[in-house]
């Protein structure tokens, strides 16, 4: 009898330690399962981190402020074109374009429409607000489209007159990336003379692919012709005319034709950098 009993203790503790030994290889896999698990999770993290790190770092052309100089890096982003007649080199796109223009009415390569002479300070947004007040500064303290109320007045958003703005890469307001600056009337005159048409599809059909991108008023500040008609700055300034003062000189751009010509420097008017 009590070898019978002993033999079925002997069984028992058999068993219980068994069980112990399974629970322990059990939680021995469950433990290093969790561990491995962690490990993972906290690979996923690290690496998002850094993606994210990396991502918020790089800066493009459409997200920089155009108030701002813009590095060599965003340019090559952006990209240039050269043509192969002229060789000049120009950025791709139009200021304030977010994009290479698709066709002449491509909306998004329009770009801003800047009053001669003035730096980035928001007044080229086609829909930035409108004052009637001239500037008596190179940079008037606010963001405004500067607009003439007065006929007989001088056509311009400053007064006095300032026909040393946007002279050269390192000109006074030169609104264009670092390196790049605004066209003479003379290397306008040398693009168009590589057309294949003059006009809105010759310009298209060039290197710069030139989009109808329309201008902005001086008398109110509203759009017009946009999708139709194309005004590029030049650097250039006219002279003496009989609008009280001097004029400046713009590239226009229609279905029938192309040629330089003056306009008042209230207009609002796109703007294509070349390369200096």
């Amino acid at each position: 009898m009590e070898t019978t009993t002993g033999s079925k203790e002997k069984h028992r503790t058999y068993s219980l330690l068994k069980l112990i030994k399974m629970k322990r290889k059990t939680n021995s896999r469950h433990c290093l399962f969790l561990w491995l698990i962690m490990l993972f999770t906290f690979s996923i993290s690290c690496s998002s981190g850094s993606n994210k790190n990396e991502s918020d770092n790089e800066t493009t052309f459409e997200s920089t402020d155009v108030g701002e100089k813009v590095s060599q890096q965003d340019i090559e982003k952006v990209g240039v074109v050269t043509n192969p007649i002229t060789g000049r080199t120009w950025m791709d796109r139009n200021l304030g374009a977010t994009r290479v223009a698709t066709s002449s009415t491509n909306a998004e390569a329009y770009g801003d429409l800047y009053q001669w002479g003035r730096t980035a300070d928001g007044h080229q947004k086609r829909n930035s607000p409108t004052t009637t007040t001239q500037s008596s500064t190179d940079n008037p303290v606010h963001g405004d489209f500067i607009v003439f109320a007065n006929p007989f007045g001088v056509f311009d958003w400053r007064s006095p007159q300032n026909d040393d703005l946007w002279q050269g890469v390192n000109g006074t307001n030169n609104p264009c990336p670092e390196g790049f600056r605004i066209p003479t009337d003379e290397e306008w005159k040398q693009e168009i003379a590589t057309w294949s048409s003059k006009n809105a599809a010759g310009a298209f059909a060039s290197p710069l692919k030139l989009p109808m991108g329309g201008y902005r008023v001086p008398t109110d500040g509203k759009l017009d012709v946009v999708g139709t008609v194309g005004y590029y700055w030049s650097s250039s300034v006219c002279g003496s005319n009989t609008h009280s003062g001097s004029d400046s000189r713009r590239l226009s751009i229609v279905h029938h034709s192309a040629r330089t010509n003056p306009a008042t420097r209230n207009h609002g008017l796109c703007i294509r950098c070349i390369k200096d």
